[in-house]
């Protein structure tokens, strides 16, 4: 029998072999499935982090940990308006060789619960039974990057003022995307710091995957709308491998969106403002494309726009043209999807973390004497969401 969960601010004691032994019965039943996947994982670049991998021991504890910290979650879930406490709290869980704090978590939980994620969804593909993903990262920074085994959930390694910035923006940015709930911004899920023995914190968050569901991804961007270090040499020709391609990769594409245009133009606006506000810049826009298949294209066609028929029956020609069809009208929705005539798209605004400092603020005056000319991506917030835009702008039809 499972041991009894705590409640918010009281300290867990559990072993993270006993989560793995709680699922390793389900976990072996579905070991013949996931053989089929791990071909198609390794011509993404992506590898399974098993033993004998030199982060197989982290991740271990992250899985046990976020277990532990979501069944918190889901026998305590929080009840009434959020308060200021719920984005102060920090809940430490010890385990056996390591402690993990769990930071805002009733704050996250609404989070989750707004996006209409259940925990019980959230758990299952964040705790023990199958190993997290690698993937081979185009990012300069020091960062790991992991995801969950389905490819749903994205997992990176913060510095702690990272972290710090991400905690102090956290009422407005869930406010703005109470307000806006067709935004760009990637759906951030949670934040923890994990500890071993006595060594260093580190921190990590969790968001939704903007390249989900990832089957049928042809080419991946990562984008900021300067041209200073944004060129990824592709794969060699007849590679398995996709990497994600920056900026100066994507010279002579566009994004056909068609009608949606005009709103993604828009939305692409408020998003940049609102992270203009709160000082941040460096920030990606991430983009995929997949072919849509024959019976995906035109109007009503889409994904998006069967689910609303088998909801509400068929809309009138008027009304597909009005709408927009990435997400159900008024509905708040994490996946990043966009259909085109030809291509569905994914979009996401990622890495919203780096405030416009001393430090930044130096980094520019020496850009701007090491590279006369050109763009860069240090810049002052302002002009880095100007710029943005007018890349989309300027890449779209």
């Amino acid at each position: 029998m499972a041991a009894p969960s705590p409640g918010p601010g009281e300290v867990l004691v559990c072993s993270p072999e006993a989560g793995c032994r709680a699922t390793a019965a389900s976990s072996s039943s579905r070991r013949g499935l996931l053989w089929r996947f791990r071909d198609k994982q390794s011509r993404l670049g992506l590898f399974e982090i098993g033993p004998g991998h030199e982060l197989h021991e982290l991740t271990c504890m992250m899985q046990a940990g976020l277990w532990a910290a979501t069944q918190v979650a889901m026998d305590h879930p929080p009840t009434g308006p959020p308060s200021e406490e719920d984005f102060l709290e920090v809940l430490t869980q010890v385990q056996e060789g390591f402690e993990l704090d769990t930071l805002a978590g009733p704050a996250f939980a609404r989070l989750r619960r707004s996006l209409g994620l259940a925990e019980e969804d959230y758990q299952a593909a964040l705790g023990p039974g199958v190993p997290y993903l690698q993937f081979l990262s185009t990012s300069k920074s020091k960062a790991s990057f992991f995801l969950s085994h389905d490819q749903r959930f994205f997992l990176k390694t913060q510095r702690r003022q990272e972290v710090q910035a991400l905690l102090a923006h956290l009422p407005r940015y869930m406010q703005h995307l109470q307000r806006h709930p067709h935004s760009l911004l990637a759906r951030l899920l949670g934040v923890h710091s994990l500890r071993v023995a006595q060594g260093k914190k580190k921190y990590f968050i969790i968001m939704q995957s903007v390249f989900y569901p990832a089957g049928r991804i042809s080419e991946r961007y990562d984008i900021k709308g300067c041209e200073v270090s944004r060129w990824v040499e592709p794969a060699p020709e007849g590679s398995s491998v996709v990497l994600v391609l920056k900026d100066l990769n994507f010279q002579g594409k566009t994004i056909d969106v068609g009608p949606q245009r005009s709103w993604l133009l828009r939305q692409m606006e408020l998003d940049t403002t609102f992270l203009q506000e709160l000082n941040v810049l460096d920030y990606s826009l991430l983009m995929a494309f997949q072919c849509l298949h024959e019976d995906e294209r035109g109007p009503g066609s889409n994904l998006i726009f069967r689910m609303a028929r088998s909801v509400q029956g068929t809309p009138s020609q008027e009304e597909l043209g009005a709408q927009n069809r990435r997400l159900l009208p008024d509905t708040p929705n994490a996946l990043h999807i966009l259909d085109g005539s030809e291509q569905r798209y994914f979009l996401g605004l990622v890495d919203l973390a780096t405030v416009y400092g001393l430090r930044k603020r130096l980094e520019h005056l020496w850009k701007t004497l090491r590279y006369p000319g050109r763009t860069f991506s240090t810049v002052s917030p302002a002009r880095y969401a100007r710029r943005l835009c007018q890349w989309v702008e300027a890449h779209t039809e």
